[in-house]
């Protein structure tokens, strides 16, 4: 690995670890900026409670896509209250810019298609065409089909010499149009002088930075720098951590060029970690995108561990081949020496410790199995039994007694099948989190806490958030594994988190429950 920018994967390996801290800081300003809202309320100042939902929505735009939507719209609703057409428009823009940040593309140009910019000023104009020109620039990375990116790219450059008409002349939001209309005309030179004048002229917020640092990484990229591309990217990532940006391209793309100069590990580490920032934010297209390569990465990165392993292997080989001459020279000189008896007690001891070891192994190894067997066994059980069924059922039906066969189907209940399989699931979930029962209902007063029915270990409601726990955190996926209807699961997850400890928080609390 260059020593140009491992100083910076260090660093960014501290930030990582130090993740939650910044998250628990964002928190500690979104609770201020909610406190300052709820006197705003009490107040009935209509402006100053404008502009604390719009303070709220900055902290959330980039944090978590649900919140930031819900505060824009609370903003929006304001400025239409107070007849305003510049506020209604430029909480248009911000909403067009959140629904954009979660990949909802056809939203974002839903609303954005609403304000007329001939209505807006300047300022307002040059944010409103900016992100008419992301909008299509976002859509073209996304669709990258030849046939309908260049034309995406096309409508974009045209928005994006529109902004420029209303930027103010070598200010920040000039430099950010002129660094993107050159990189997407692909005049790589320009585009660096332009983005590392932004840089270094301006003092941005970590937002922009990360923005100016990842389009440096995507220059040097294409340029053929791969060292740069990396530093930058590594740059970038580290202002998204401090800053708990969860909305984020740099981690993923690093993730990408690491793999391409083979430091797996790292690229793994990464990947996984988008991953989690994306599913958090609820960023649909950033998912997608990290699902493409995280199975390429962790692949890679299982291949690399076989050969090891096959090293290894052979080294063992070996090992156990000189052990072999060793073994066979002492008989040797044991047999010489007529001491027969302690060569045969130190063949007893070495063979002890063989299966010692051996035992210990597969010990360690049982354990790891174990967590999957119940479910193994669910599977098979299942399957002979409608093999047995299949059998009986085809052999009644030869024969013509259909009587039989319906008194066949009558010993199957599919309800005790379901049941038998949540079980089986609740006690593997236990073993796993053998706590998790007690901290869920530690998140609530004490007489809103869970009871369970006698027999059971989990009932639906822990059952949903033990899901939850395990990542499995769609609606749709959650309700065909529990038999129910995706309103219903909505119902549940509402009702509890409306009654818990942690309304802000409770999805938060629900993960950080820690396993065995």
């Amino acid at each position: 690995m260059a020593q140009q920018y491992l100083p910076l994967l260090e660093k960014l390996d501290e930030e990582l670890k130090n993740e939650d801290s910044y998250v628990k800081s964002k928190h500690s300003k979104i609770s201020n900026l909610q406190d300052e809202v709820q006197k705003n309320l009490l107040r009935s100042d209509t402006r100053d409670l404008y502009s604390s939902y719009l303070k709220l929505f900055e902290e959330y735009k980039s944090f978590k896509y649900d919140s930031a939507y819900y505060y824009i719209e609370e903003a929006k609703e304001l400025a239409l209250l107070m007849d305003n057409d510049i506020l209604v428009a430029q909480t248009g823009i911000k909403e067009g810019f959140v629904l954009l940040s979660s990949g909802l593309f056809k939203e974002a140009l839903d609303v954005l298609s609403t304000i007329d910019p001939n209505k807006l000023d300047d300022k307002t104009k040059f944010d409103y065409y900016f992100i008419m020109a992301r909008a299509y620039f976002d859509m073209a990375n996304y669709n990258d089909d030849p046939r309908f990116r260049i034309n995406y790219v096309r409508q974009g450059n045209r928005y994006l010499e529109e902004a420029l008409v209303y930027a103010e002349p070598n200010s920040s939001n000039f430099w950010s149009a002129v660094g993107l209309m050159w990189l997407k005309q692909q005049e790589w030179d320009k585009a660096r002088e332009a983005f590392h004048y932004w840089i270094d002229f301006y003092d941005l917020p970590p937002d922009l930075y990360g923005v100016a640092t990842s389009s440096l990484s995507f220059i040097y990229s294409q340029t053929g720098n791969f060292e740069k591309a990396i530093e930058y990217l590594a740059l970038a990532a580290i202002s998204d951590v401090q800053s708990a940006t969860k909305e984020n391209i740099a981690l993923r793309n690093l993730a990408t060029e690491l793999y391409n100069v083979g430091e797996l590990e790292k690229a793994n580490t990464y990947v996984h970690s988008a991953m989690r920032d994306a599913t958090f934010y609820n960023a649909r297209h950033r998912k997608i995108e990290i699902s493409s390569i995280l199975p390429i990465i962790e692949g890679a990165q299982l291949i690399k561990a076989e050969q090891k392993n096959a090293t290894l292997v052979r080294v063992v080989v070996l090992l156990a081949f000189l052990a072999f001459i060793v073994i066979i020279f002492l008989y040797i000189i044991l047999k010489q020496l007529k001491a027969k008896n302690v060569a045969r007690t130190a063949l007893s001891e070495y063979t002890h410790k063989l299966e010692e070891t051996n035992l210990n192994l597969l010990e360690a190894d049982a354990i790891k199995q174990d967590y999957i067997t119940y479910f193994l066994k669910a599977t098979s059980g299942l399957i002979h039994k409608m093999d047995h069924l299949q059998k009986s059922t085809r052999q009644k039906i030869k024969t013509r007694q259909p009587e039989e066969v319906l008194a066949i189907l009558k010993k199957y209940s599919v309800q005790k099948e379901r049941n038998d399989l949540f079980h089986q699931f609740d006690e593997v979930f236990l073993k796993l989190f053998p706590t998790f029962i007690e901290e869920f209902n530690n998140l609530f007063p004490p007489d809103q806490r869970r009871e369970r029915k006698k027999g059971e270990l989990l009932n639906t409601e822990l059952r949903i958030f033990a899901l939850y726990r395990l990542g499995i955190q769609d609606n749709q996926q959650v309700a065909e594994f529990l038999e129910i209807s995706v309103a219903t699961i909505y119902s549940y997850k509402t009702r509890l988190k409306s009654r818990s400890l942690y309304k802000n928080s409770f999805e938060e609390r629900i993960m950080s429950i820690k396993r065995l």
